[in-house]
């Protein structure tokens, strides 16, 4: 489009100036009103703003834009950092892939404001000032976590310095008040004073950081994740538990052979199935979900908590539930052989794999067998499956049939398993096995999920949606980017589906890049959330998606199942038990539906993140008594500082410097994802698999660090001089932390940094 043709529309470069130069957020209004544009020039206004954000110009939303690669105007920082007097901070949230870091920013103190800290939280605004940014505080925000976590280290004086476990916070803080703690103890602790001056005392010792269990307290206290119920909650927990299952407005389906498949050491089993042919070469299938809803009341104190949490997380040692374990473990448990009261999905599945019809019931069941995945899948490929399960199977190749006819996205990538052994300590990470026992559950869940959607609908009830919305431009345009510099080719013109994307992966022969190929696309994904508003589910290729077969776990499940019991006149006779009265929707539920499914959206991502952070941990730890070892690796990232490499088939990213890549200097080729040799033109491109030497293995932060290797397996000798704009190269002294400016101990991850 030739933009210029309408006389009031401004150039690309007076908009960035514009963007630029604002103190307040700007939108597509703010922008036409700036430039008085009117009626169609507000038409091309649009079409112009779409074509900067493709060239990489600006970034943001419908609603709100700043420069690529840039911070919003106004945000949320976080102080990690206090240089010389002056704050540094970082933005909470940082949306670009694992291997871009967040940008420093220098916080500018009014002379009036109480001096900011090391985890003080701000709102404020920002801009660029000549290579960096600068942010001026709005006001501070209240903690987002309790206490500061970390271990207590000493100095060459003795004395007592808090080491952080956070790798993006850089330095250690002084201690003030040590308490009963000593050093190398993991402690919780608080600031002393309003002073940066007046460092930290010491609230809590939480024992030694390196012992089993560690490492999900670690991400329990830093993700300020609740983990212990108060007295209240668990008396009305142990009261809802001695409901009785009232045969009022449910299904006697105790005899129907009713099959829980879940991993062999499941904490819960919340779901089950069962399936037999029926009509028209289809299959008649029932879906049984643990009925939450019957003992967790709206309004209650239990529901509060289960509100506040929002799910449950699970680590490799422990799980923190949302509900107390005498409902989550026991009596809500779909067990074998007991009676339990459920909610159940009736389904007619066709002969091509659709779902024809579909029912809620309440019901009481007897599950026939809890079988792991494993178990099912030897019985399967053995041929000595009940009949029972063979129907499953049978069933479940009529909707794998219409999922494949669907063509939702499909990205196999490895999850990483934690093994540990009674005492907690790890004896393996490997790679989970993918079996047709979890597609088979997997696709029965999703059929239900569908089923519980549509229902809803169709009533016009409130629906508590899983919404996963396509890429957004800018990150399409930027997997584009990726896509040229692997020679293929991503037209942005045609319709995005998921279908594109598998046919791209299907295409690519080499396993190595079939996999980052895979993790390009993952990252180009947008996060899914919940919320009352349908925007359909991309990943999976679905119009209407909502979570209804885990309540037990995740409260978005909880409010689907209350809406069900409203929809079809489930509701039960009230308790004699000083018990809420109701099991569907509250009016406060109803009114508050937005504010309810925003909070949880937030947990579940607090979740991912504490669970994704212990493993690392793991994984660090695991790697730790094999610092020196060669591995085989992939390079996953790139950036002027260095690449990014994870270990081929066991995971754990690590950093390469570039100072330690040799004499020569290195140009970062933004271009092709590349760091190129000015002399010898050796290049290091995401992708590349090499054999690296892993150099540092920090389990208290998760962290790794690896060094290139010559023909004979032994390190490279770093570049001597400084490079430009990047550390000093360093010796580390295994198991020793070198002191920082003023005698004072590091941040572990960061042993010998000097600060610039």
């Amino acid at each position: 489009m030739n933009h210029r043709k309408f006389q009031g529309l401004p150039s690309k470069e007076q908009v960035l100036e514009y963007i630029k130069s604002s103190d307040s957020t700007i939108g597509k209004r703010e922008i036409a009103k700036h430039f008085r544009l009117k009626g169609q020039e507000k038409i091309a206004l649009k079409a112009l703003l779409k074509d900067m954000a493709e060239e990489g110009l600006i970034d943001g939303r419908k609603s709100a834009f700043h420069r690529m690669g840039g911070l919003p105007k106004v945000t949320v920082l976080r102080i990690v950092e206090i240089d010389e007097g002056e704050p540094v901070a970082i933005p909470e949230t940082w949306q670009p892939d694992d291997a871009t870091p967040p940008p420093r920013v220098r916080v500018i103190e009014r002379k009036k404001q109480n001096a900011l800290r090391t985890g003080d939280r701000i709102l404020a605004r920002t801009e660029e000032a000549g290579r960096g940014w600068i942010a001026h505080p709005m006001k501070k925000l209240p903690s987002a976590e309790g206490a500061i976590l970390g271990v207590i280290e000493l100095d060459g004086a003795g004395k007592p310095w808090l080491a952080p476990v956070d790798k993006k916070i850089r330095n250690s803080t002084p201690v003030s008040d040590i308490g009963n703690a000593e050093a190398g103890q993991l402690v919780l602790a608080e600031s002393a004073g309003r002073s940066p001056r007046s460092g930290v005392k010491v609230t809590e010792v939480l024992g030694d950081p390196l012992a089993p269990r560690a490492f999900s307290l670690i991400a329990i206290h830093k993700y300020g994740i609740p983990h212990h119920f108060s007295d209240e909650v668990l008396a009305e927990a142990t009261l809802a538990a001695k409901l009785p299952l009232s045969d009022e407005q449910r299904q006697d389906l105790r005899e129907l052979p009713i099959i829980a498949i879940d991993p062999a050491d499941a904490r819960d089993h919340d779901d089950a199935i069962w399936a037999a042919p029926g009509k028209d070469g289809g299959y008649d299938a029932v879906v049984a979900i643990a009925d939450v809803s019957h003992y967790v009341r709206p309004g209650g104190r239990l529901d509060r908590e289960a509100r506040r949490r929002g799910n449950s997380v699970y680590f490799p040692d422990r799980v923190v539930p949302m509900l107390p374990e005498v409902l989550s473990a026991d009596v809500c448990s779909l067990k074998e052989g007991e009676d339990r009261a459920a909610m159940v999905c009736h389904m007619h599945i066709s002969s091509t794999g659709t779902i024809t019809s579909w029912e809620f019931r309440r019901a009481i069941v007897r599950i026939a067998h809890n079988i792991a995945y494993e178990d099912a899948q030897a019985a399967i490929d053995d041929g000595v499956a009940s009949d029972d399960l063979q129907h499953l199977w049978e069933a479940w190749k009529l909707l794998s049939s219409a999922r494949d006819d669907r063509d939702p996205l499909d990205l196999d990538l490895p999850e990483r398993r934690v093994i540990l052994d009674e005492q907690g300590k790890i004896t393996e990470i490997a790679v989970r096995e993918r079996l047709d026992a979890h597609r088979v559950v997997e696709d029965f869940m999703i059929a239900a999920n569908v089923a519980a959607a549509k229902a809803l609908e169709s009533k016009a009830s409130p629906v508590v949606y899983r919404i996963h919305e396509p890429p957004t431009r800018e990150k399409l345009v930027a997997l584009r980017e990726y896509f040229d510099s692997l020679g293929k080719n991503l037209a942005l013109g045609q319709v995005i589906t998921p279908s594109l994307f598998n046919r791209m992966i299907k295409d690519i022969a080499d396993d190595s890049e079939k996999a980052l190929v895979m993790e390009a696309v993952l990252r180009s994904q947008t996060q899914a959330y919940y919320g009352p508003k349908n925007a359909g589910h991309f990943g999976l290729a679905l119009g209407s998606y909502a979570h209804f077969t885990s309540p037990i776990r995740r409260y978005a499940d909880l409010l689907v199942h209350r809406a069900l019991v409203d929809s079809y006149g489930l509701e039960q006779p009230r308790p004699k038990e000083d018990l809420p009265p109701g099991t569907g929707l509250s009016d406060q539920d109803r009114e508050d539906l937005t504010k309810i499914t925003d909070a949880i959206s937030l947990t579940e991502r607090r979740a991912m993140e504490a669970e994704r952070d212990t493993i690392d941990r793991y994984v660090a730890a695991w790697l730790s008594g094999r610092v020196g070892e060669v591995f085989d690796t992939r390079i996953t990232g790139v950036q002027k500082f260095g690449f990014f490499a994870t270990i081929v088939k066991l995971g754990g990213d690590g950093l390469v410097p570039v100072s330690s890549l040799g004499r020569e200097y290195f140009h970062h080729d933004e271009a092709t994802h590349a760091l190129v040799g000015e002399n010898s033109g050796q290049r290091y491109a995401v992708g590349d698999l090499l054999k690296l030497r892993l150099a540092e293995a920090n389990p208290l932060t998760g962290a790794l660090k690896f060094e290139p290797v010559d023909a004979d397996g032994q390190p490279i000798e770093p570049r001597g001089s400084r490079p430009q704009g990047k550390a000093r190269p360093h010796k580390d002294r295994q198991g020793k932390h070198q002191l920082g400016k003023r005698g004072r101990p590091g941040n572990i991850r960061h042993q010998g940094r000097k600060k610039r």
